[in-house]
């Protein structure tokens, strides 16, 4: 299976959604939900990526007055996926920092965390996303299961964007194979501790010199424990959630 963007064809569930009518302030409450962080996190991507907290400041101010929320809110996404991922905000301030140009995750399904790394890039005008999936279904509310795959990705960002469907493991070989350098990993595929290790491991022995892996749901198995304690360190974690979401770096602090 080739892995090039013009050999995905996207469901035609992609197209177009109908708008999801909201009491305005509900809209409110779900788009304050999805702009929170810890400033701890915000830190802590001040670290993984040698950017300024001042230009950070800038980052979050730019990301108050982002429509995405919005969009979000009127392609489905709800109080359900602010709980699911409560990193949202933080996610893009991290890509908008590291300017990442090869970026993977997998266990997409509604593409939620998709369109935050979308934007990110889009704003840096840089950089592209390959998403495999679709993720599993069964750890997840019936709310976040109910959902096609990619839904929530605008039509706008979707130039910088490449859908893998099919078996995750096999279509991360051929990505990995190619011998490109990545640069941002997320990993995202539930509670199956033997296939999170296997993307721990290959996502790892693929990152570039400044890349970062993040683990969504870290604490669902013992794979991450297990990933730090193999690197010699303690359980890193870039947000408490819950569900937390684990983060290694290979920059060290103080260098360019």
């Amino acid at each position: 299976m080739g892995l090039e963007p013009s050999s995905i064809s996207l469901p035609p569930t992609l197209r177009s959604r109908p708008p999801v009518l909201l009491r305005p302030a509900v809209k409110r409450s779900i788009r304050q939900r999805m702009l929170r962080y810890h400033q701890q996190s915000v830190d802590r991507v001040s670290e993984l990526t040698g950017v300024s907290l001042g230009d950070l400041q800038a980052f979050r101010r730019e990301l108050a007055t982002s429509p995405l929320p919005d969009l979000l809110i009127q392609r489905g996404a709800g109080l359900p996926f602010t709980l699911e991922f409560p990193q949202a905000a933080l996610l893009y301030l991290l890509v908008r920092s590291q300017r990442p140009q090869r970026v993977i995750e997998t266990g997409v399904r509604p593409g939620y965390t998709t369109a935050w790394i979308l934007a990110a890039l889009e704003a840096n005008g840089e950089g592209a996303l390959h998403s495999l999936g679709p993720g599993p279904t069964g750890h997840r509310i019936q709310s976040v299961r109910d959902v096609t795959v990619g839904q929530f990705v605008p039509p706008a960002l979707r130039g910088r964007w490449t859908l893998v469907l099919g078996n995750t493991e096999d279509n991360l070989r051929e990505l990995l194979a190619q011998q490109r350098p990545v640069d941002l990993f997320l990993s995202d595929n539930g509670p199956d501790a033997d296939r999170a290790r296997f993307e721990l491991h290959s996502a790892w022995a693929a990152l570039s010199s400044r890349g970062i892996l993040l683990a969504h749901h870290a604490d669902a198995s013992p794979a991450w424990a297990d990933f730090c304690r193999a690197q010699g360190v303690a359980e890193q974690i870039l947000d408490p959630g819950p569900p937390r979401l684990g983060v290694a770096g290979m920059r060290r602090p103080g260098s360019p």
